[in-house]
C-alpha cells in the first residue's frame, strides 16, 4: 500500500472502511439476535443488560486494548502477531509459542467467520414479505446462494482485489450509515433505551440471568473484529484506523440501540424465534428490504475478502518467521503486500464450504463462533505484555493495571465460549493441524540449527584457490553458487567446504556464498558484497524485510548487474571458444536438502518432531522452487542429519582357523548351495 494512503486523510479514512472494518462492522447481521435466543425470555432486564455489555466490551475490548494501546506495538507500520513477536522475541525464548496459537486460532477464524457473515446477510431475504416463503432460513435455497457466493470469492482471489478494491471503501461507508441511520430511527422512537450504557445493567444481567454464560459468549460476537484490525494495520496506518473508528463505532452502537429500543416496543409475550431485530427494524420492508439485504451482502462479501488477504499475509509472515513451510507464494498485482496463496485459499475454501453445510443456519453458527478468538486475544495480550514492559518501558504499576483488565476481560470470555467446545469439534481438526504444523516446522528447525558447524572461510581460501587451478578436476561451473546460513561473513558451513571438496570435487572460477538476514521491519530490500578472494570467493548479504519473498534467483541476477555496471566483475565466459564470441559465463546453484538418516538415536520427542518435519515437508514445496531458482541452473545434493550417531555397538570378531578355512575350499562342488 502507498505510504500516503497511510497518512491521516479522507481518503486513507475511506479505504481503512473498506479493509479494516468489514468484519466487526456486519457483526450487528447477528449478535443481537444470538443474546435474544440465549436469553430465552425476552424482557427490559435482558434487552438492556445486552445492550450495556455490547457498549462495555466495544469500549474495553475493542477501544482501550486495540484502537489505543495495541495500534501503538507497530513494527515500522505494520500490525499482526507475528510483527509484534518480532518486536519481543528476544526477550524470551518461549515467546514463539503464545505467537503459534495465537496465529493458528486467528487462522483457524477463517473458516467460520465467512460463511457466518454472508449467510445472516442472505437470510435477510426470508424478510421481504414476496419472498418469505420461498427464502427460509437454513434451506436449500439459501445455502446454495452461501455456497455460491463462496466459491466466486475464493475463485477471485487468484486476481487480485485491485479492480474492486477501490470501492470497497464506498460500499463500507453506505452500509455504516444505513446502520446508523436505521439504529437512530428507532432509537428516537425509544430513547430511553440510552440508559443501557449505564454498567449496571450489564453486570446485574450476568449477575442474576440464569444463561449469564451462555449471553456473554454471546457478546463476545460484537469484537470478533478487534484482532484482524491489529493486523490489518500495515494497509492504512494507526491514525486512519483510530479516526474511522469513532464513526464507525458510533453507527455500532445506534444499531444495536435501534435493536433494542425495537425489542422493547413489542408487545409482551410476543415470539422472537426466527426473528432477526436487525432487519426488523427496516421500515418499509417491501420498498427497502432488499436494497437492505443487498448492501448487507456486499459488506460481509467486504468483510470475508478483507479475512481472506488476511490469512494470506498471516501465513506469508510465517513462512519468512520459519514457522511454515515454504509453499507457493503468488502476486497478483502490483500492489504492494497483496499477495494470493494457493494452498491455503483453497483450504479455507473447502473448510467454509464444509461449514455452511453443516451448521446451515446463521444462528447455529454463532453458537460455535468465538472460542479461537478469545485465545488469540489472550496470545496478544500476552506478548503486549512484553512490548509494554521491554519496549515501551512502562511503568510496572501500569502495565499491571493494564494487564488485569485485559485479563479479566478476556478470561471471562474465554469461560463463556469453553462451554461452545463441543459443539465445535468440527474446527478442532483445523485449529490442531496449524498449530501442530507451525510448532513442528519451529521446533525442527531449532533442532536442525544446533548441528550446524561452522568453519573459517579464510583458512579455507587457499583449498579453494588450489581446487580452482586444477586443471586436471574437470570444471564444475564457470559461477558456484552456495546459500549460507552463516551470519559471520568470516564464517562458512564444515557442509559446504564437505559439498565442494569431497566425492567429486566442485571446481569453479568463482565461489560465491548468499545469505539471507530477515529483518524485523516488513519490506526491507538491501544487499552487501564482500569480495572475501577478489574474483574468487565473493560472499553477498542479502537483508530482507519478514513480508519479502526470498526469490534469490531474481535478487542474485540484480546483483550480478550492479557489479557488472560498476566493473567490479567479469561475466564473460573463460571458455576460449566463447569468450571471443562475449558469450555469458554459465552460473549453478547448489541447494543442499537434508534427510533424516537412519544412523540416528535420539529420544522419543525429538524422534516425533522430526519425523512428523520431514513428512510435512514432503508436502512443501522444494528448497529451490522456494527460494526462486530455475531447475536449470540448480543441482540439489541430498545430504544426511545425524542428530546423534548410533554408538555402543559391540561387534565381535570372529578368527577362523586357517585348516577349517583350507578345508572349506577344497569342500566338493556338490555340497555347494545352489540356492
Amino acid at each position: 500500500m502507498q505510504s500516503h494512503i497511510k497518512k491521516l486523510s479522507f481518503a486513507g479514512a475511506l479505504i481503512t472502511l473498506g479493509i479494516i472494518f468489514g468484519d466487526i462492522g456486519t457483526s450487528p447481521l447477528y449478535v443481537f439476535q444470538t443474546l435474544l435466543v440465549e436469553g430465552r425470555t425476552i424482557n427490559q432486564s435482558l434487552v438492556l443488560g445486552s445492550i450495556s455489555c455490547i457498549f462495555w466490551t466495544l469500549t474495553l475490548q475493542t477501544t482501550f486494548k486495540y484502537i489505543v494501546i495495541t495500534l501503538q506495538a507497530d513494527n515500522h507500520g505494520e500490525g499482526g502477531i507475528f510483527s509484534l513477536y518480532a518486536l519481543v522475541r528476544r526477550y524470551g525464548k518461549w515467546l514463539a509459542i503464545p505467537a503459534i496459537i495465537g496465529a493458528g486460532t486467528l487462522l483457524a477464524d477463517g473458516i467460520i467467520t465467512p460463511p457466518i457473515s454472508v449467510t445472516s446477510a442472505i437470510e435477510g431475504l426470508s424478510n421481504v414479505p414476496s419472498l418469505a416463503g420461498t427464502f427460509v432460513p437454513g434451506n436449500s435455497l439459501i445455502l446454495g446462494i452461501v455456497i455460491g457466493i463462496m466459491i466466486l470469492l475464493f475463485f477471485f482471489q487468484q486476481f487480485g482485489t485491485k479492480v474492486v478494491g477501490s470501492a470497497f471503501g464506498p460500499v463500507m461507508l453506505l452500509w455504516f450509515l444505513m446502520i446508523g441511520v436505521l439504529g437512530a430511527y428507532q432509537f428516537v422512537q425509544n430513547p430511553g433505551i440510552i440508559k443501557a450504557f449505564n454498567p449496571y445493567y450489564g453486570i446485574i444481567l450476568l449477575i442474576k440471568h440464569p444463561r449469564a454464560i451462555y449471553l456473554l459468549g454471546a457478546v463476545f460476537l460484537c469484537t470478533t473484529g478487534a484482532e484482524a484490525l491489529y493486523s490489518d494495520l500495515g494497509h492504512c496506518g494507526r491514525k486512519n484506523i483510530q479516526v474511522s473508528w469513532i464513526f464507525v463505532k458510533i453507527t455500532l452502537l445506534l444499531s444495536y440501540l435501534g435493536q433494542g429500543a425495537w425489542v422493547l416496543m413489542q408487545p409482551a409475550g410476543k415470539d422472537f424465534t426466527n426473528v432477526n431485530p436487525f432487519y426488523q427494524i427496516v421500515p418499509n420492508p417491501h420498498l427497502l428490504m432488499i436494497p437492505c439485504v443487498a448492501l448487507a451482502t456486499m459488506a460481509t462479501i467486504i468483510a470475508s475478502q478483507a479475512l481472506i488477504s488476511g490469512s494470506f499475509t498471516l501465513i506469508n509472515e510465517a513462512v519468512s518467521m520459519n514457522f511454515w513451510p515454504r509453499i507457493t507464494i503468488k502476486y497478483p498485482s502490483n500492489i504492494r503486500g497483496q499477495i494470493y496463496i494457493p494452498s491455503i485459499n483453497w483450504i479455507l475454501c473447502i473448510g467454509c464450504i464444509a461449514v455452511s453445510l453443516y451448521f446451515r443456519t446463521s444462528e447455529a453458527m454463532t453458537a460455535a463462533y468465538g472460542f479461537s478468538i478469545t485465545i488469540a486475544m489472550l496470545m496478544t495480550t500476552i506478548l503486549m505484555y512484553y512490548f509494554m514492559r521491554y519496549v515501551k518501558h512502562w511503568p510496572v504499576w501500569l502495565v499491571t493495571i493494564i494487564l488485569c483488565v485485559f485479563l479479566t476481560v478476556e478470561f471471562s470470555f474465554f469461560v463463556a465460549n469453553a462451554i461452545k467446545l463441543l459443539k465445535r469439534l468440527f474446527f478442532l481438526v483445523f485449529e490442531f493441524g496449524l498449530i501442530f504444523t507451525m510448532y513442528i516446522w519451529f521446533k525442527a528447525r531449532k533442532i536442525n540449527n544446533r548441528f550446524l558447524h561452522f568453519i573459517d572461510l579464510k583458512d579455507q581460501i587457499p583449498l579453494l584457490n588450489a581446487l580452482s587451478a586444477d586443471q586436471s578436476v574437470s570444471k564444475y561451473s564457470t559461477h558456484l553458487i552456495y546459500l549460507t546460513k552463516a551470519n559471520n561473513a568470516k564464517q562458512i558451513e564444515e557442509k559446504i567446504m564437505y559439498s565442494i571438496m569431497s566425492r567429486k570435487p566442485k571446481r569453479a572460477d568463482t565461489y560465491w556464498f548468499i545469505h539471507i538476514e530477515t529483518t524485523n521491519e516488513p519490506y526491507t530490500m538491501e544487499y552487501t558484497v564482500e569480495q572475501i578472494e577478489p574474483g574468487k570467493v565473493i560472499r553477498v548479504e542479502f537483508r530482507l524485510g519478514f513480508r519479502i519473498q526470498p526469490r534469490v534467483n531474481v535478487l542474485y541476477r540484480k546483483v550480478i548487474e550492479d557489479m557488472v555496471a560498476r566493473k567490479e566483475i567479469d561475466i564473460t565466459s573463460h571458455y576460449e571458444s566463447l569468450h571471443k564470441f562475449n558469450i555469458t559465463a554459465d552460473f549453478r546453484f547448489v541447494i543442499m536438502e537434508k534427510f533424516l538418516s537412519y544412523n540416528n538415536l535420539f529420544s522419543h520427542s525429538e524422534a516425533f518432531i522430526l519425523n512428523s518435519y520431514f513428512a510435512i515437508k514432503r508436502l512443501a514445496q522444494s528448497e529451490a522452487k522456494a527460494f526462486g531458482l530455475d531447475t536449470s541452473e540448480t543441482y540439489v545434493e541430498k545430504i544426511p542429519l545425524v542428530v546423534k550417531p548410533v554408538g555402543n555397538i559391540v561387534l565381535k570378531r570372529v578368527e577362523v582357523e586357517y585348516a577349517q578355512r583350507e578345508d572349506a575350499l577344497l569342500r566338493p562342488a556338490e555340497h555347494v548351495d545352489k540356492g
